[in-house]
């Protein structure tokens, strides 16, 4: 059996955005994410977190080097295949928890399968699934204003998880939780790792990203492993 490609392989990906003089956004980088690995990216403000998570969500383009995801090479798709493959292979968790105020936790979940070609009628079952799994099972009709911010959060992630992507990628899911909140988030994620999805939690929070099974940093645009010297 020939072993399933890593999730994410980067070679020599970099971010140039162009101007007088450019800006250097993310240097020419290496990196290499298996299936079912949790791994953290750390860093300051203006490290260039943002860019690589824009570069890895298919929200942007590398100007230098290949980003495969599921080893398919992703600067060869039109803007279009780019597109659906984002919304088949990626979830996405972010500080913020977008959901929609006037539909319920069940009806958030449920739309984000509607671009996804999943059938109507697989639609409920399928969200009645994902809330279980964040163990909301019992919460399936409440509006986010009658939810906790843990709650909310984990709605978020009930919707990035619908569509059983290959990929769950985090922007600083805890940001805007209190700390008990915060715990019941990363336990979720502890979860989710042991049942085999893959995360890449973007993070500045030591703590956060403690939780995860690897690090890596980024500084001045320049991404290496944790406790690795700069290059």
């Amino acid at each position: 059996m020939i072993p399933a490609p890593p999730v994410i392989t980067l070679h020599g990906v970099g971010r140039t955005h162009p101007g007088h003089p450019p800006v250097i956004a993310l240097r020419p980088c290496d990196l290499t994410v298996r299936r079912g690995e949790y791994l953290a990216v750390t860093g300051p403000s203006g490290s260039g977190k943002s860019t690589l998570l824009h570069l890895l969500g298919l929200l942007d383009t590398p100007t230098t080097g290949r980003y495969e995801l599921d080893g398919i090479d992703t600067g060869a798709l039109r803007d279009r295949d780019r597109s659906t493959l984002r919304g088949r292979r990626i979830g996405f968790v972010f500080q913020s928890f977008h959901l929609l105020p006037h539909r319920t936790a069940e009806e958030n979940v449920v739309l984000a399968q509607v671009y996804n070609r999943t059938p109507p009628r697989a639609r409920r079952a399928a969200a009645l699934a994902a809330l279980r799994l964040v163990g909301l099972g019992h919460r399936t009709d409440a509006l986010p204003g009658t939810m906790s911010g843990g709650e909310r959060q984990r709605v978020a992630i009930a919707r990035a998880l619908v569509n059983r992507p290959s990929l769950l990628l985090c922007d600083e899911p805890t940001g805007n939780l209190d700390s008990a909140n915060a715990e019941a988030v990363l336990a979720q994620f502890d979860a989710l790792h042991t049942q085999g999805f893959t995360l890449v939690v973007i993070t500045h929070d030591p703590a956060v990203a403690a939780r995860a099974q690897r690090q890596v940093t980024i500084r001045d645009g320049v991404l290496g492993e944790a406790g690795a010297p700069a290059r």
